[in-house]
């Protein structure tokens, strides 16, 4: 693919996302907060700031806790290039190639074209949605869930890994390292544990073929984090048993996420969600989220592939 036809396809992608309506009240956070806030709601193991940016590592679990995002980079093409290739240069004496994080909702405008015209590609087109939160108009929790609230729990982190669990040798120690990181609110459902509710899509899409008594079939994580002057909840981890989707549990999982979120003292959710993922972003536009901007990685040519989160 050509330069230009890569920045084709990324401006594609953003206008994509800009054309869904702003929710008309509530506080949506500026550039620089929105991405101290995603950075945090999803920890890497390291961070060092290069001119700029936020160099993320985390055993190459992830790309969201692998990449380099631009948080106060330069916005002269000069400055610019100097800390992209300063940013290559640290990584290549590790063997590693880099990646990037580009957001649209925070620049520097001309990151995508530069890295594009260095050979990068586009890969993991996502889209960033947000709600304000009010406590008093959220739905309330699931009446069977189990929920945890500060540190991350181990029974939480064994069922969360049992229904989504990652490839690599380092996998599971990381992905535990990167969730204990940040206070959250964790949210667990299991099966009635009666042999009911096995799969057949017999549900009536509420989740409530579930009571607590058997195999975890869906978990969730909500971030607390700081977020300007407030706190955000960055929803993340949430996973169905492939046997149960479709009957309500991803819902149950976020409707509770949120009440306990608003509890907690946030004021505003984010997510991500890929943009090839239609059931999931049906599912969070008719919990109210909207659209707040996109974004996408660029990862140099030959780069191995990262799985998100």
């Amino acid at each position: 693919m050509s330069p230009q036809s890569r920045r084709t396809s990324s401006q594609a992608h953003r206008r994509s996302a800009r054309h869904f309506a702003r929710p008309a009240s509530g506080r949506a956070l500026g550039g620089y907060h929105l991405v101290e806030a995603l950075i945090a709601g999803w920890r890497p193991l390291q961070r060092l700031d290069v001119d700029g940016f936020a160099l993320l590592r985390s055993r190459g679990i992830t790309r969201r806790a692998n990449s380099a995002v631009a948080v106060d980079a330069p916005s002269d093409e000069a400055s610019l290039l100097a800390a992209v290739e300063r940013i290559e240069g640290l990584l290549a004496m590790t063997g590693e190639q880099a990646c990037f994080r580009v957001l649209d909702v925070h620049g520097p405008e001309a990151l995508d074209g530069l890295l594009a015209a260095r050979g990068y590609d586009a890969t993991g087109h996502s889209t960033l949605l947000e709600l304000p939160l009010d406590r008093a108009r959220t739905a309330a929790p699931h009446p069977s869930a189990e929920i945890r609230t500060g540190a991350l729990d181990e029974d939480w982190f064994e069922a969360a890994w049992a229904l989504a669990p990652r490839d690599g040798d380092d996998a599971r120690a990381t992905m535990h390292d990167i969730l204990a990181g940040t206070p959250s609110v964790q949210v667990l459902l299991r099966s009635n544990g009666n042999g009911n509710g096995n799969g057949n899509g017999n549900g009536n899409g509420n989740g409530d073929d579930v009571d607590g008594g058997g195999a975890p079939v869906a978990v969730g994580r909500a971030a607390l984090v700081e977020a300007g002057r407030g706190t955000a909840a960055i929803l993340n981890m949430i996973a169905v048993d492939p046997q149960r989707r479709r009957e309500g549990l991803g819902r149950a999982v976020s409707q509770t996420l949120l009440a306990i979120a608003a509890v907690q003292g946030a004021d505003l959710a984010l997510l991500e969600v890929e943009q090839d993922n239609a059931p999931a972003a049906a599912l969070y536009q008719g919990l109210g989220f909207h659209p707040r901007g996109s974004y996408h990685y660029r990862k140099q040519a030959g780069a191995p592939p990262t799985p998100d989160s």
